[in-house]
């Protein structure tokens, strides 16, 4: 297995260190190492320039993470290219664990763990007749060829992007597989602080990437409408619990209601702007002038 490591950062500079730190003591040497950075305030591209371990640095100027990941894997060279979040580190056995299930799978993914918790768990859902595994971005790989029948992410999206990507694996008739001990964790937010949702991407997303996926159909508007009943009897628990206001609660109703729409309208112009299998419109292919500048001492 050759395998490239796309590491993507935004001013986390130190949790960076320490992932890079891991990652060499944890897979072979002949593992690539691309960093993408940006755009980062905070010295990254420095420390970066000074490691010996990191095989290219890549600066962008877009605060996306699908951006990104696009840009490492438009430099990465390896048939298996992984994607890990600067602030996870690699636990031990991650490697093995990705060489072991890659063998036999299309997609690799495993545990990410935040202060204790982990919000994935390798089960599949079925959507529209169709079974999607959903993975987390900050933590998987894929076979090469997969990348390139996907065209990488979907840079219209600014959340959620993985998710989208699952459901456009499961579209092509690729394999998710879930390895648990390739696992990665973070410390952060090990207070247990969480910040408030921002109900207007996550609904605008939600709505994009199902329209765009499965078309203007029952199934989709009665997803959306569900999701949007669940998000609003939580709100209504909160008010009466005092943890929201009334007001609050409205106005997050409005915003989930209007972006909703304009999520639809946007996913209804992406599905006929690519038409084929893949639902990529915003795509690896669709531009190169995601880099600002690389450093590639290869």
């Amino acid at each position: 297995m050759e395998l490239s490591v796309v590491v993507s950062t935004l001013n986390d500079r130190e949790q960076l260190l320490s992932s890079l730190d891991v990652l060499r003591e944890r897979t072979p040497s002949s593992t690539e190492v691309v960093v993408v950075n940006g755009p980062s305030s905070d010295g990254t591209t420095g420390v970066v320039r000074d490691r010996s371990d990191v095989d290219v640095l890549v600066e962008i100027s877009e605060r996306n993470p699908n951006v990104s990941r696009n840009a490492g894997f438009e430099i990465a060279t390896g048939d298996v290219v992984a994607f890990l979040a600067g602030e996870y580190v690699v636990e031990d056995g991650w490697y093995d664990a990705l060489e072991g299930a890659i063998a036999g799978a299309d997609v690799v993914t495993g545990p990410v763990t935040d202060a204790g918790s982990t919000d994935r768990d390798g089960t599949a859902k079925t959507i529209a007749g169709r079974r999607v595994t959903q993975f987390d971005g900050d933590n998987v790989a894929f076979d090469r060829t997969v990348l390139e029948a996907l065209d990488g992410f979907d840079e219209y999206l600014e959340t959620d992007g993985a998710t989208d990507c699952a459901h456009r694996v499961a579209g092509l008739g690729f394999e998710v597989t879930w390895a648990p001990a390739m696992a990665a964790r973070s410390e952060i937010g090990a207070d247990g602080g969480r910040a408030d949702p921002d109900w207007g991407t996550a609904y605008h997303g939600l709505s994009y990437r199902l329209v765009k996926n499965y078309g203007p159909r029952p199934t989709v508007f009665g997803r959306a409408a569900g999701s949007a009943v669940r998000d609003g009897v939580g709100g209504v628990r909160k008010i009466f619990a005092g943890e929201e206001t009334p007001t609050g609660w409205f106005d997050d109703g409005l915003d989930v209601v209007r972006s909703t729409a304009s999520g639809l309208a946007d996913g209804v112009r992406a599905r006929f702007a690519d038409r084929s299998a893949r639902r990529n419109p915003n795509g690896v292919s669709t531009r190169h002038d995601r880099a600002v500048r690389i450093y590639d001492r290869r």
